[in-house]
């Protein structure tokens, strides 16, 4: 084992000195005009710091592996889309970069379990060959799905948030305030994921954008049902004059209803999983405690 781990790290380094030399043996086009430039636009990755170095030593070698990450586990557009929806400003990128990082992690977190093994069971090298690339796939999918969780949970938060919001935009808009003057109010004192949301919109608005088309952008950019209605029918009922006090009413209380019927169907479905309990568990229990002192006495009065 010690051999192979030397011929390992021997033969890795001979690949990065070969691909380090293939790579760099001509210059790009921004190594050789970015001196020239520099003074004009500033280098966006900052000063050559230490973090600058360790940036240009070890970034392209992670984006590269971020990139191939990324063509193994699905398609960018997804990424970008969820990311959107999470409100994160990292692009698809930066993603891969970390999915890359996690599955490094799981990589190395498969090899000391996997050393362990070797030296207290003498465990056959392929099983742990094949845990190790376990481990580097469960790290790059974990991240992924935490991705996914990350964003049902922040649309579940919107989506509980949006009754109260619509209730109070209603109450600011019948009260006489135009209705940017009225989300400003209401995002004064709400706090949570669907007022990030909001504010975001009214950051939209305030560079130039019209309400209806940032609350467009809005339907487009959220998978929140409610949410998605609730910009729709804002932006159609500005451009054509509707009321928007039975507006928002309407759907606020569209989405308490919704959240009801949800609610009763979650409460069924337990229904039927807490029968498992009271049929295998408490029912047996019953039976003995009705039947054993019966049988108890069967037996006593036989013996007697």
């Amino acid at each position: 084992m010690s051999g192979a781990l030397i011929g390992f790290s021997l033969s890795a380094g001979l690949w990065l000195m070969a691909s380090g030399w293939w790579r760099n043996r001509r210059p790009s086009v921004d190594q050789r005009v970015l001196p020239y430039v520099r003074d004009v636009h500033p280098y966006i990755d900052g000063p050559a710091g230490s973090a600058g170095v360790v940036g240009a030593v070890f970034g392209p070698s992670v984006r590269r592996a971020g990139a191939t990450v990324g063509e193994w586990v699905g398609s960018s557009s997804s990424v970008r889309s969820r990311l959107d929806r999470l409100g994160d400003p990292r692009g698809p990128d930066d993603f891969r970069v970390r999915q890359a990082l996690w599955g490094v992690s799981g990589l190395g977190l498969a090899i000391a379990t996997s050393l362990v093994l070797w030296v207290s069971q003498r465990t056959p090298a392929p099983i742990l060959l094949v845990a190790c690339a376990f481990g580097f796939i469960a790290g790059v999918m974990w991240c992924d799905n935490r991705l996914t969780d990350r964003v049902r949970r922040r649309e579940k938060e919107m989506e509980a948030e949006f009754p109260v919001v619509a209730e109070l935009l209603a109450l600011a808009v019948a009260a006489g305030e135009s209705p940017v003057a009225g989300l400003e109010r209401v995002l004064q004192v709400s706090h949570g994921s669907l007022s990030d949301e909001l504010t975001r919109v009214m950051a939209e608005i305030r560079t130039g954008t019209s309400m209806a088309a940032a609350f467009d952008q809005l339907a487009r950019r959220t998978a929140v049902t409610s949410i998605s209605r609730f910009a729709e029918g804002l932006a159609v009922a500005l451009d054509r004059g509707t009321p928007l006090v039975d507006v928002l009413h309407a759907q606020a209380a569209d989405v308490r209803e919704s959240a009801r019927r949800e609610l009763m169907e979650t409460g069924g479905r337990k229904e039927v999983a807490m029968m498992i309990p009271v049929v295998f568990l408490v029912l047996p229990v019953t039976v003995v405690f009705a039947f054993y002192p019966g049988l108890v006495g069967l037996h006593l009065t036989s013996g007697s």
